[in-house]
């Protein structure tokens, strides 16, 4: 992309095969827990918080250190470390605890490169085109799960759902994790340390104003379904254990051919309408599964994707274009999405558990619906549309 700098592009390709790793892993994960393991939906609401409170919640610290200590290459080179070796020890596991300790570790090495990446790729975008470098490397990013649904689907279309190749599968994911790894070691420059790095700072009034632009993004997160409920849902509408990676190809896929445009409208119409426009894919996406039909559920994880990577671009891309200590606001607002994401998926897999999918969903409708109505209300106010 004519442009884009070489590291954001190399950058790009790291997280293509990382993704290309946990695509392989994320669509199977909910039905070895619950089918395979037998365990509890509330089981797998717990495997779900802890990964997605660790994952975030160490952004918070990684975003601090990158500010304060000028170190942002190595947490992003330990980062992909960490999660390219933990996937394939998956394929060990025997019991819900031991697959939440390890994907808490493989999102511990999200947690511990994502603030320090984002930190990356705003150093290397142009002042005027956070939005679009933003766009272009989630393309990547997210053509890297489209590659790895792709190919889960091929192994349990040829080789069959059983326990042995669900393990091998999560084996072999060794193999784009380590290169992702090797390419983001040798072949991605770091930023220049600031001149003044160790002192104390606080966050300025750019900051915080940033930081309060992501409460109903948070608020939303608390309502909306992780994937892997959505999976769930999938099946039990009937939809086939191998068709499941098609579903999330059909996510990755909307992403792919989104994400690009969805950065240039963020520079050219404003965080606000983008959000806007997410929020209400998400919302939809929430009503599509409420429908309880298999064609509905296909048209749920393409504004599941939708929702995904518009709020994404919208976001990093804000904070990219508003913030002053840049590190530490995206890992404020990666610390909040934790919060929020574990919270919600800790209620929905106790509610879907005891009550039922219905009033799980129900909940997730409603809360969704809810958060976009208030959003709208204060944009209105506010002159922004």
């Amino acid at each position: 992309m004519k442009g884009i700098d070489r590291n954001v592009v190399m950058l790009g390709w790291v997280s293509f095969f990382t993704d290309m790793a946990s695509a392989m892993v994320n669509p199977i994960l909910p039905i070895f827990v619950v089918s395979v393991l037998h365990e509890g939906v509330d089981k797998l609401g717990v495997v779900v918080a802890v990964a997605t409170f660790v994952s975030y919640a160490l952004r918070l610290v990684s975003g601090y250190v990158s500010d304060r200590y000028g170190i942002v290459k190595p947490l992003v080179v330990g980062g992909y470390a960490l999660s390219a070796l933990s996937k394939p020890l998956i394929g060990f596991t025997h019991g819900y605890k031991s697959v939440a300790a390890l994907k808490a570790l493989e999102r511990l090495g999200k947690g511990l490169r994502s603030a320090p990446k984002d930190l990356m790729i705003a150093h290397y975008s142009p002042k005027k085109g956070s939005g679009r470098t933003f766009g272009f490397h989630k393309t990547l990013d997210i053509g890297g799960e489209l590659g790895g649904t792709l190919l889960l689907f091929a192994l349990l279309w040829w080789f069959g759902q059983s326990e042995e190749v669900m393990r091998g599968i999560f084996f072999a994911t060794l193999v784009p994790g380590l290169l992702g790894l090797l390419l983001v070691a040798f072949f991605v420059r770091d930023i220049p340390k600031p001149q003044k790095t160790g002192q104390k700072f606080t966050l300025s009034a750019r900051d915080r104003a940033a930081v309060k632009s992501l409460a109903f993004y948070f608020l939303f997160l608390l309502f909306m379904f992780n994937e892997a409920f959505f999976t769930m849902q999938a099946k039990g509408v009937g939809i086939a254990t191998a068709l499941v990676p098609l579903l999330f190809v059909v996510s990755t896929a909307t992403q792919t051919l989104t994400s690009y445009l969805f950065g240039l409208w963020v520079d050219r119409y404003g965080m606000g309408r983008v959000m806007a426009a997410a929020y209400l894919f998400g919302v939809i996406a929430q009503a599509c599964l409420f429908v309880h039909h298999p064609v509905f559920t296909w048209a749920g994880f393409a504004f599941l994707g939708l929702f995904t990577v518009a709020s994404l671009n919208a976001n990093r891309a804000m904070i990219a274009k508003r913030a002053d200590n840049r590190g530490s606001v995206y890992g404020i607002f990666y610390a909040g999405v934790a919060l929020f994401g574990a919270l919600g998926a800790l209620v929905s897999g106790f509610v879907w558990e005891h009550l039922g999918m219905g009033a799980a969903l129900n909940l997730a409708l409603g809360g969704t619906a809810l958060t976009l109505l208030l959003f709208l209300v204060r944009e209105f106010r506010r002159g922004d549309f």
